[in-house]
């Protein structure tokens, strides 16, 4: 069997080593490993260098943010290319006089089709974890404050009579390709760029599994009946939470009638979308994979 070709922001880029985030001293060590690579967060935006090609900016040890940093800042992501990789996420006001020359904290998302593919699933990585501990700074049962532990990858609440403890939760959404065999349902959102049409996505629901997520959104977004689905390959999206299931499907024939999230909604031949006639989803997205899938051949 031919290996599954990953996503855009997928892969083994990182050696998660899990193992580690259970020993007390691991912050210890990572300081005091002279090829540890510190990842610099500010919020959701994380230090790189965007010129000539952007890459990530890491630190080593030494840097002034690593040595000034409370340990609950540090969150460890594992061994990315044989080293040591630690995320830490600064306070907004640090100073940007102490980054590294040449660097400025950015976006992942308009960035990410220029970076190497390796750097930007750790970038992904790093992003989904920095948010979700943002976002779980008390907890949900008693309103207590979440301390961190296993390195990060978990928090717990800090009043000893609750101590709920709490890991990092990911959105399933699904995304879907319907054809009719010769036709692709296509849709656009009005926020999107002029003429850009994509395939069919939505977040499951409770109680569901993804096959009926897939024919419950379609239904809803088209009107379209969804005969048959098969499951072709995933995507992390964390933006801000997301893993993306991708769906072929087979369509009913028939008029499309397009529901309250779409601006648009129409069948697209094989010749219309190759001609250039209406504009596809990046090249590093889940959605063109679909597209290209059904047409044969990389566009």
């Amino acid at each position: 069997m031919n290996p599954v070709r990953p996503n855009f922001f997928a892969g083994t880029y990182i050696d998660r080593r899990t193992e580690v985030r259970e020993e007390a001293d691991w912050l210890e060590r990572a300081l005091a490993d002279p090829h540890c690579q510190f990842l610099l967060a500010r919020g959701t935006r994380q230090l790189v260098h965007a010129a000539p090609q952007p890459h990530v900016a890491f630190v080593s040890g030494r840097h002034p943010a690593v040595a000034a940093a409370e340990p609950e800042h540090f969150v460890l992501l594992g061994w990315f290319r044989e080293r040591r990789c630690v995320l830490l996420s600064l306070a907004p006001e640090w100073p940007d006089a102490d980054l590294p020359e040449g660097s400025a904290f950015e976006e992942l998302r308009p960035l990410s089709p220029q970076l190497d593919a390796e750097e930007a699933g750790l970038l992904a990585y790093a992003r989904a974890l920095a948010l979700w501990r943002v976002r779980r700074r008390y907890c949900g049962v008693c309103g207590g404050p979440t301390v961190p532990a296993r390195a990060g990858h978990s928090l717990i609440c800090a009043d000893p009579a609750c101590a709920e403890e709490y890991f990092p939760r990911i959105d399933p959404a699904i995304i879907v390709l319907v054809t009719d065999g010769e036709r692709a349902l296509l849709g656009r959102q009005s926020s999107w760029p002029t003429g850009r049409y994509s395939t069919i996505a939505g977040f499951v629901e409770p109680g569901e599994s993804l096959e009926d997520a897939v024919r419950r959104e379609v239904m809803e977004e088209t009107g379209i009946h969804v005969l048959g689905c098969r499951y072709d390959s995933s995507q992390p999206w964390p933006f801000p939470a997301s893993l993306m299931l991708g769906f072929q499907a087979v369509g009913a024939a028939g008029a499309v009638q397009v529901g309250r999230e779409l601006e648009d909604a129409r069948w697209f031949s094989r010749a219309e979308v190759r001609s250039g006639a209406i504009t596809l989803p990046p090249a590093h997205s889940i959605s063109r994979r679909l597209i290209e899938a059904w047409l044969g051949a990389p566009l």
